[in-house]
């Protein structure tokens, strides 16, 4: 039996190092399908997990930027992704001589370090934390449209029309496809027109640029049998907050807010 010991040794030794080669590939990031990676910051917490190992640490990146683990103590994260983190915390597992070759994968458990401020026309505006795969479409707003402020690596505010209708339209928009830590998300308040009267279904409808006043009936269901094309009316919101009566043609381009009246024929 004792002639076979070096034997199994070697072939122990030769799996350990093809489980370390496999992790170490495991680990890096792959440039196929890229998405942003948050940086950890102060008030995340992440769990912790030795390959190996069936404890797993809970720690929370304090207001200094660091976390504190058994062992290795408080090891700096602020600024740095997850997985560059994982790397320093092995780093200093082996320097204590604790592992010979260990492998580390931290995962983030809940983000309080990432916000995204929120204003404008929305159910609630304020500062919400976001996860690498945060998107708008959640959002409840009152408008189809708004803008993203981000700021470059210069310091510069850039804005980015953005429409608030999905995924797609974010990703063509921005130069990456979720919302980052510090951005902001304006949303102006939503534009109305009305329209009244002797049309199918009257109501309030969402305002577009180059909308004719015919265009703005036809989206109320058109003219009733008891309504006259001959008899349209538009009112408009002056300056002075009060609506004036204006005379439009029927291609003519109607404004936000206007009031259009679809009045009675007359025989």
């Amino acid at each position: 039996m004792t002639r076979f010991r070096p034997l199994v040794a070697v072939l122990a030794l030769a799996l350990l190092l093809s489980l370390s080669a496999v992790c170490r590939l495991a680990a890096l990031p792959t440039t196929a399908g890229k998405q942003h990676i948050s940086q950890l910051g102060p008030g995340d917490s992440v769990s912790i997990q030795v390959f190996g190992q069936s404890d797993v640490t809970n720690a929370y990146v304090g207001d200094d930027g660091t976390i504190s683990l058994p062992l290795v103590g408080n090891i700096p994260v602020a600024g740095i992704t997850p997985v560059e983190a994982a790397v320093r915390v092995a780093k200093a597992l082996k320097d204590g001589g604790y592992f010979v070759d260990p492998h580390v994968t931290i995962q983030v458990t809940e983000v309080r370090s990432q916000l995204v401020s929120v204003l404008g026309d929305v159910v609630s505006t304020g500062r919400y934390p976001i996860t690498p795969r945060t998107t708008i479409v959640d959002l409840e707003t009152a408008s189809d449209v708004g803008f993203v402020l981000r700021s470059d690596d210069n310091g510069h505010i850039n804005r980015y029309p953005i429409k608030l209708n999905g995924l797609t339209d974010l990703k063509d928009a921005l130069p990456t496809p979720t919302l980052l830590g510090g951005d902001s998300l304006v949303v102006p308040r939503a534009e109305h027109y009305f329209v009244l009267g002797e049309v199918v279904a009257p109501g309030k409808f969402p305002f577009e640029p180059g909308v004719s006043v015919i265009q703005g009936i036809a989206r109320a269901g058109g003219i009733n049998e008891r309504g006259s094309e001959r008899r349209i009316q538009v009112k408009r919101l002056g300056k002075d907050g009060q609506y004036q009566v204006v005379h439009l043609k029927q291609g003519d381009p109607i404004q936000a807010d206007d009031i259009i009246r679809v009045k009675e024929s007359i025989f």
